[in-house]
């Protein structure tokens, strides 16, 4: 630090809530410091930062909404301080205790299912406001997960009669016919993602009861064709491997009281070469149509370990130079 390093005070009026913020051994403090690359100076209920003027008023802002949610009983943990720097970078006028205590479920055996930042906020938001959303972008941005737990919301309080998930089942590597069993066995393993999403929101007996009620149904998509789906709440999911004609045999089974949500990663299609994604073909036929909405992820919105990011955004760097972009 030098003479022109810039300061600035924060004082929290409640001691004992203050050193909730700043974590066990202060690590959510130390965290703030690391990632802003400023000081931090405790002392009793007042802290000064130094460092550089716009990464210090960012850690004020931080810090006092950050504080604002311990105050109200939620723990803050080193991720959300490191999610919230990245939602107030992102959007310094955001407000982030609207954004992480938006519960859009409670689980019964893990924590709140909540907004993990800006996009996501965004897209919960845009699945309540529209009947039919395309979440968009890499794995790791919890678009398929927060989709369910929306679903299981909407059935749980009986806004929807049923859910049914589905996904296409692509053949990638494995021929279909040379896999055992019948065909729902043999297309099963494409669709034990959205068993595990659901198992986490949900005690796996309760789960079960609801599928062998009928009011939870996971299938492959090409088992949609020639129904309507009323009253329910519908995820096509990986639907970059979606055909064309997929795509519209999905969107048109879309019924009354119903609600659709497609998500994909359209740079990570199956399909053989030179066939159309549906869902890239979605996008451009459906983007002006009002009363749906396409909300997109990148590689700064993936939840997982921070590497993650990193990977993902190497990987597109490839694939546009493959394609000759700069």
């Amino acid at each position: 630090m030098n003479r022109r390093d810039f300061r600035e005070r924060v004082a929290f009026e409640d001691n004992a809530v203050s050193a909730q913020l700043f974590g066990p051994g202060g690590r959510n403090l130390k965290a703030l410091q690391r990632e802003l690359r400023i000081a931090a100076h405790n002392r009793g209920n007042e802290l000064t930062l130094v460092g550089e003027q716009e990464s210090v008023e960012l850690a004020q802002t931080v810090l006092v909404q950050l504080y604002g949610m311990v105050q109200r009983g939620f723990e803050v943990s080193t991720e959300e301080v490191l999610r919230a720097i990245r939602v107030l970078r992102e959007a310094p006028e955001a407000d982030v205790q609207r954004i992480f205590t938006d519960t859009v479920l409670v689980t019964p055996s893990s924590s709140p299912v909540t907004p993990k930042g800006l996009a996501q906020k965004q897209y919960i938001d845009a699945i309540r406001r529209c009947d039919l959303v395309f979440g968009i972008g890499p794995a790791g941005t919890g678009k398929t997960y927060l989709a369910m737990a929306m679903a299981v919301s909407w059935l749980l309080e009986h806004k929807v009669k049923r859910i049914v998930l589905t996904r296409p089942a692509v053949e990638a590597g494995e021929r279909l016919g040379f896999l055992p069993g019948d065909m729902v066995e043999k297309v099963n393993p494409y669709l034990r993602p959205l068993y595990d999403a659901l198992h986490d929101m949900m005690d796996i007996r309760r789960a079960q009861h609801l599928i062998d009620r009928g009011q939870i149904e996971v299938a492959p998509l090409a088992f949609m064709r020639g129904r309507t789906l009323n009253g329910s709440f519908v995820i096509l999911d990986e639907a970059q491997n979606a055909t064309s004609e997929q795509m519209l045999m999905f969107l048109t089974r879309l019924g009354f009281d119903s609600k659709a949500v497609v998500t994909g990663d359209i740079t990570q299609t199956d399909l053989p070469d030179g066939q159309t994604s549906g869902l890239s073909e979605a996008r451009t036929l459906l983007r002006k149509i009002e009363g749906l909405a396409f909300c997109h992820f990148s590689e700064k919105d993936v939840v997982r370990h921070p590497l993650v990011q990193q990977i993902i955004k190497a990987y597109e760097g490839r694939t546009r130079n493959r394609n000759g972009d700069s």
